[in-house]
């Protein structure tokens, strides 16, 4: 792996040009494909086998036209101060509105309020429910428009308009985050390089593999049905990991200039360093992200393999274009005179690194930085226990937003329930005894009689008189826990009318699909853990032989996850400290944000284990003790792997400025995991655990270093082959150079390599 490594950094350094036509040509070819056969992205959770799906799917075939599938739309009015919508004019004015959506484009049925009794108790509030003939992602402009429009002709008849549910197009989101990640980014960039040049080159890179990566992925939505928020996570993963992957290679190649090699073999020397390290952390995050699929829900599936297939194009161009970079900025990538008087002490050996004395620190103090960094963890992950999961709705909307308004002036007007109406399906056609009228009306009673229940409305039946539709109005909001019990007490009733009718009860409606949906994925959580968890092991085994820095370092993401959970409850549940964080309301955690959360920063925390232990194994398989060889790793790659935590978690932290909860919880969680993980864990835990296993720590049983293969990621072989070739042969000064490094040699030098002989001359 390193040989192969080192000469393709040799080769794209001296190609370098070729290399850029190359990515250039790739750019506007996929670029070109964007503009012309884009589709659209989806965000509907399907998930066969439940009983909310299963549902779903016999109403599509015995209520065609209840398209119990299609978008819906709530169209919610509210009377001046002072009237109400029952007088004539407030009438007549919500009549002509109700007209107008009937009229408009794939609508499929509008419920008048007036005759389906959907004006509040005090006249003041009112809705009209839309079910449209398609799903959200198959909404046509022409639609949402004509549901706004309807809305504007409301205002102006004074009447105050909202508009919730599925079929409401959600405004563009901000790319605040992706700015203020960037800056800071690239102010670490150049505080650790203290050159323009040199912090400028990761950032090039990283923007020009993340345009590659989206635009692909722009180009497989015309194939392929995609979840809206897969370019989302691809691009704040896709940038993160490539300028970490970009910043760890430019390190390493500053460092092999410092140690005296010509720029070509700088280069190569990195690549067949860092680049090993760059190589195996990537296929750590592309496994975890990749592995989204075996849950088994399409929409969590396709933003996993666009995540991967992003990190996978940073981990490319990290290998290939980044060297050609490297190339064209020569020598100027070390004048840099933005350092410090004690960085360039520090350069100069005059004084040790910050990372060299919290080394030194930790491993002198190995049992107390242990306990207190164990303990820390623990105590923010108590919260973890209370955990509560649901799927995003209006309620999670931001505050002023067209949906939150609805959602919130239904919940005025008739109460949280109606925000999250059940459908009851009573299956009778296999019914026996009284039949299905008997079996329907047996449902209702019962449905009715239950405590969490504010309305029940009687059975209405298809054209065969053998399936009935009941609807159900819970008291309680659809992200409560009474909700659930709620869906599950009437389930539970399902067992009981089948004996004594014959007849099936099944509940479905978007609130039953969310509790299904967060069902499954908090059961698919410690699967989905053991599954990637498993498979990086085995990765991480190969890369480091040893079999307790693996587990070591799965531990101590475990540690990160549950602490990092613990926040997200605190804040988001519990309401500790959310005007800090501008929380406006509590309410469960998203329930796809814990998967989500295990996936990602399972791969990040593996790369802040790979970059520095391969460092510090790099310096014990050279000879060094264990203990000076984590020095030595915290020496070389403390000050990148800070610089790298700190782009990530201002990428990540940049989402707490959007208004809503949901991506507000997600930048919170990734923010504070990567926070626990790359300075808690691996720059604390990692050192000390390390410290008191000794050289225990790298043991490998013989039977099983006979059958692995050896991947060298340290660059041992590579060392070896080029000492060798260096070294004097029997008949001559020096052993035969290859037939690369002589071509090498015929190559024009550069005006910077040119610059530095005369200098050293």
């Amino acid at each position: 792996m390193a040989t192969f490594l080192y000469r393709l950094g040799r080769l794209a350094f001296r190609r370098r040009r070729s290399f850029l036509m190359f990515w250039v040509v790739v750019l506007a070819a996929v670029g070109i494909g964007a503009a012309g056969v884009s589709g659209k992205t989806t965000d509907d959770f399907t998930l066969p086998g439940t009983q909310s799906q299963k549902a779903i799917d016999l109403l599509g075939r015995e209520f065609p036209q209840a398209s119990a599938d299609g978008a819906t739309a709530r169209v919610v009015f509210e009377a001046p101060g002072g009237q109400k919508l029952t007088s004539a004019a407030n009438k007549a004015e919500i009549t002509s509105l109700v007209a107008d959506l009937e009229k408009a484009p794939q609508v499929a049925s509008v419920s008048e309020p007036f005759s389906a009794g959907l004006v509040s108790k005090d006249g003041t509030i009112a809705y009209a429910q839309v079910t449209y003939e398609v799903p959200k992602a198959d909404i046509t402009d022409a639609a949402s428009d004509a549901l706004n429009q309807v809305a504007e002709k409301g205002e102006r008849a004074g009447l105050t308009m909202s508009l919730g549910g599925s079929a409401v197009q959600e405004k563009a989101a901000s790319k605040a985050a992706e700015l203020i990640g960037l800056a800071v980014a690239a102010v670490a960039l150049v505080i650790t390089f203290g050159s323009m040049i040199a912090a400028g080159l990761p950032l090039l890179t990283a923007l020009f593999g993340v345009g590659v990566a989206i635009l692909c992925i722009t180009v497989s939505t015309h194939f392929f049905d995609m979840a809206s928020a897969s370019s989302t996570l691809a691009l704040m993963l896709g940038l993160a990991v490539a300028i970490d992957y970009a910043l760890f290679i430019v390190s390493r190649y500053r460092s092999e200039i410092r140690d005296g090699h010509e720029p070509e073999e700088a280069a190569g020397r990195a690549l067949g360093t860092a680049g090993s390290a760059v190589v195996f952390a990537g296929l750590t995050v592309v496994i975890a992200l990749a592995g989204l699929s075996v849950i088994g829900i399409k929409m969590l599936t396709t933003m996993g393999l666009a995540a991967a297939f992003a990190v996978a194009v940073a981990v490319v161009i990290a290998l290939t274009l980044l060297p050609a970079v490297l190339g064209f900025a020569g020598m100027r990538i070390m004048k840099g005179k933005l350092t410090s008087e004690r960085h360039r002490a520090e350069e100069r050996g005059e004084r040790e690194a910050m990372g060299v004395r919290w080394g030194r620190f930790v491993t002198r103090n190995p049992v107390k930085m242990l306990v207190v960094s164990v303990l820390g963890l623990g105590l923010l992950a108590i919260p973890a226990m209370s955990l509560r999961l649901t799927l995003p709705d209006d309620s999670m909307a931001s505050p002023g937003s067209t949906q939150r308004v609805a959602y919130d002036t239904l919940s005025k007007g008739f109460g949280p329930g109606f925000n999250g109406p059940l459908t009851v399906v009573v299956d009778a056609r296999n019914s026996t005894g009284a039949g299905p009228e008997a079996a329907a009306r047996d449902a209702y009673d019962t449905i009715s009689k239950l405590p969490d229940v504010a309305a029940a409305r009687t059975a209405v039946f298809n054209e065969a008189g053998d399936v009935a539709l009941i609807g159900v109005i819970p008291r309680s909001s659809p992200t409560s826990e009474a909700t659930k019990d709620l869906v599950a007490d009437i389930r539970d009733h399902s067992a009981t009318l089948h004996k004594d009718t014959g007849a099936d009860l099944m509940v479905t409606g978007t609130t039953a699909v969310n509790i299904d949906v967060s069902t499954k994925l908090g059961q698919a959580m410690l699967p989905y853990l053991a599954i990637v968890v498993g498979l990086a092991l085995i990765l991480l085994l190969l890369v480091f032989r040893s079999v307790l820095v693996p587990l070591k370092a799965a531990l101590g993401f475990l540690l990160s996850v549950v602490a990092t959970l613990g926040v997200l409850v605190a804040v988001f549940q519990w309401g500790w400290l959310k005007d800090l964080f501008g929380v406006d309301q509590t309410q469960p955690i998203v329930s796809v944000l814990p998967i989500l959360l295990i996936g990602v920063v399972f791969g990040l925390a593996m790369d802040y284990e790979v970059f520095l232990v391969t460092r510090m194994r790099e310096e014990y398989v050279h000879g060094a003790e264990p203990t000076d060889a984590i020095v030595a790793g915290f020496k070389h790659g403390g000050r990148v792997v800070t610089a790298a935590a700190i782009i990530m978690i201002s990428v990540f932290a940049g989402f707490l400025l959007d208004d809503t909860a949901l991506v507000k919880s997600i930048g919170l969680g990734l923010a504070s995991a990567v926070l626990f993980d790359a300075f808690v864990v691996r720059m604390t835990i990692v050192p000390a655990v390390m410290t008191l296993l000794g050289r225990r720590a790298w043991a490998l049983p013989g039977w099983l270093d006979r059958i692995m293969p050896d991947v060298d990621v340290e660059g041992e072989k590579l060392r070896q082959t080029l000492e060798a070739r260096r070294t004097p042969a029997p008949d001559g000064p020096v052993a035969e150079e290859t037939e690369e490094t002589e071509e090498t040699e015929e190559t024009e030098e550069t005006e910077e390599t040119e610059e530095r002989l005369t200098q050293k001359r």
